[in-house]
């Protein structure tokens, strides 16, 4: 039950520690990140309540403790009813939305994922920008991906614009990080899943690996750098590389749009399987 606690100021010990997770640094010291939004923090509640997270601290304002009664009252974590500057001190958001918790870590070790025999999974290779990140998490989600597995030097998936972006998304599915690319890749393969390279560098486009059945089975898409998308190295420990096609006059998509084409792609397939 939420109670008032205005003595919380910007100041405050506990307020400060909050606001420092927006630094990498302290969030891989604390290993804990924020949500920010009520969509999230609904999401990050019912993780914690399912066993797959964990939420330790909740800040919001009176406004929205009252319009969110049913998240105050959920449990699982201390709710701090607050002012607005509070919930602005901590969030990095230029309006903030009136709600941030700390959250405990959720990426799993690529075997574990692995062990749950996934289906489809989204493998991002040195992705910068953590607004793409955030989407493509969001997107695999959507498409009914198992997991998103980031490899190389990809953004941190708990930078707040990636988690902002992801949209509650980041506590639905499996979420690996991963440095070594080829190792990630191995791994994937022998977990039974072919690996697909969405680069616009391939003899095969889409609708014709839908078509001969590449799409078929257990499939893990390989995306890569938003400026200069898969390396030649990159692109060489994939089993097949694929191209989404362009139909009008633009250069190029861009990574979160190709990835949702791709996923969409190989989740349909899976759904008129079933059928």
């Amino acid at each position: 039950m939420a109670s008032p606690e205005h003595v919380l100021t910007p100041r405050t010990g506990r307020v400060r520690a909050a606001r420092r997770l927006a630094t990498r640094r302290f969030r891989e010291k604390e290993r804990a990140f924020l949500a920010e939004g009520p969509q999230a923090v609904r999401e990050a509640l019912r993780a914690a309540g399912e066993g797959t997270g964990s939420v330790h601290d909740v800040y919001a304002t009176e406004a929205v403790t009252a319009r969110y009664r049913d998240l105050a009252e959920a449990g699982g974590a201390r709710w701090h009813v607050v002012d607005d500057e509070v919930v602005a001190a901590i969030s990095e958001t230029v309006s903030p939305q009136g709600v941030v918790a700390v959250c405990d870590y959720l990426d799993v070790p690529l075997e574990a994922a692995l062990a749950r025999r996934p289906q489809l999974v989204a493998v991002c290779a040195d992705v910068r920008d953590p607004g793409n990140a955030g989407t493509v998490i969001r997107c695999a989600d959507a498409a009914g991906a198992d997991a998103v597995v980031l490899v190389g030097d990809s953004v941190d998936p708990y930078n707040p614009k990636a988690v902002r972006a992801s949209v509650g998304s980041l506590f639905h599915l499996d979420v690996v990080v991963a440095r070594d690319t080829a190792a990630a890749l191995g791994a994937l393969r022998e977990g039974g899943l072919r690996v697909l390279a969405a680069d616009g560098e391939a003899d095969l486009d889409l609708p014709e690996a839908e078509r001969t059945g590449l799409l078929d089975g257990p499939t893990a898409w390989l995306f890569g750098n938003e400026a200069w998308g898969l390396p030649a190295e990159t692109r060489a420990l994939a089993d097949t590389v694929v191209a989404v096609p362009i139909y009008g006059r633009a250069e190029s998509l861009n990574l979160a749009t190709a990835a949702a084409v791709c996923l969409y792609a190989s989740a349909r397939v899976t759904h008129d399987r079933r059928a």
